[in-house]
């Protein structure tokens, strides 16, 4: 990008059908200002994840993504040697006459290496987009060790010696809040809560990413998904779901919400049998919206408060 700004990132990051609010595209201004990782957090379902993929698509360059998990190890995430490779080499050279140590140089080389992301990162000849996605399902030691890569952007193998970053990749870091990160990873980043999108937003990622939604259509799926986000659900359902919906809906060839096409879609959504019963004791307070024919009535205006029947949902704005 020319312009490393808040608003050249929000409005490339519209072209490709992410919208982002002014304080999600100043926390990635700062963050490829400052050269510093990007802490994103926010319910399941909101983008962190696709955010990566949308920025490393904006600056023309790489995506490594890294996801996490529990038990995962420095050496998963670094490295590690192509053993039937070396096994196969040591002994199609056993009588071409080279001693063992320069047999043993040759098999640990980086003709043998297999780079998992954390070395793919620190490799690249062009600095990448690297995604550490879903930090918080990693234990405590392999934080550690983030915290120390992200520092020292160099790992050390013992056959090969210290490799240092060629380029210092952008690095983004999501968490879904299962456990609470350690203080000194949060430190070390910058941070951004991503929040469910406002009403309007919603309405506006679903005709970005959804090209043909009717209006009334968008308008309905968006205030349904915000009513569902009001209960007391197992999952609620995040902006994947809300365009999962709009996408089945429109290859069935519908225009509108009613009644039975909500019983009939509704697994798009609700990914819960008990949530189906949750939803089940509201159906008179959805009614409303699957009837209703209206659209936007001014440009830019839904009303921030939106009474479902069931108590007042606020829509946040971003």
């Amino acid at each position: 990008m020319s312009r490393v700004d808040a608003a050249a990132i929000r409005a490339a990051f519209r072209e490709r059908g992410f919208i982002a609010d002014e304080a999600f595209g100043t926390a990635l201004q700062l963050a490829l200002a400052l050269e510093k990782p990007l802490l994103i957090e926010g319910p399941a379902g909101v983008g962190k994840t696709e955010s990566a993929k949308v920025l490393a698509d904006v600056l023309h360059t790489r995506l490594i993504r890294l996801q996490c998990y529990e038990g995962l190890d420095a050496m998963s995430a670094l490295y590690e040697w192509n053993y039937p490779r070396q096994m196969l080499h040591a002994r199609l050279t056993e009588a071409d006459g080279s001693s063992l140590e320069q047999r043993e140089a040759h098999i640990f080389s980086e003709r043998f290496l297999l780079k998992r992301p954390l070395l793919e990162a620190i490799t690249e000849e062009r600095s990448p987009v690297l995604l550490v996605d879903e930090v918080d399902r990693a234990d405590e030691a392999f934080e550690a060790f983030l915290l120390e890569m992200l520092a020292e952007w160099q790992v050390t193998i013992p056959e090969l010696g210290t490799i240092r970053a060629r380029h210092k990749p952008s690095v983004i870091l999501t968490s879904n809040r299962t456990r609470e990160l350690s203080d000194a990873l949060r430190r070390r980043c910058l941070f951004v809560w991503l929040p469910y999108p406002s009403l309007e937003q919603e309405i506006d990622i679903l005709h970005a990413r959804v090209p043909g939604l009717s209006e009334r259509l968008a308008l309905q799926i968006a205030r349904l998904m915000h009513a569902l986000r009001g209960l007391s659900l197992q999952k609620a359902p995040g902006v994947a779901e809300s365009l999962d919906w709009a996408l089945a809906l429109m290859s069935l060839h519908r225009d509108h919400l009613d009644a039975k096409t909500l019983e009939q879609t509704i697994g798009c959504v609700l990914k819960v049998h008990e949530d189906r019963a949750v939803l089940d004791a509201h159906r008179d307070a959805v009614a409303p919206i699957l009837s209703d024919t209206s659209s936007r009535t001014e440009p830019g205006g839904y009303g921030l408060e939106t009474d479902f029947g069931f108590g007042s949902v606020s829509t946040p704005r971003g």
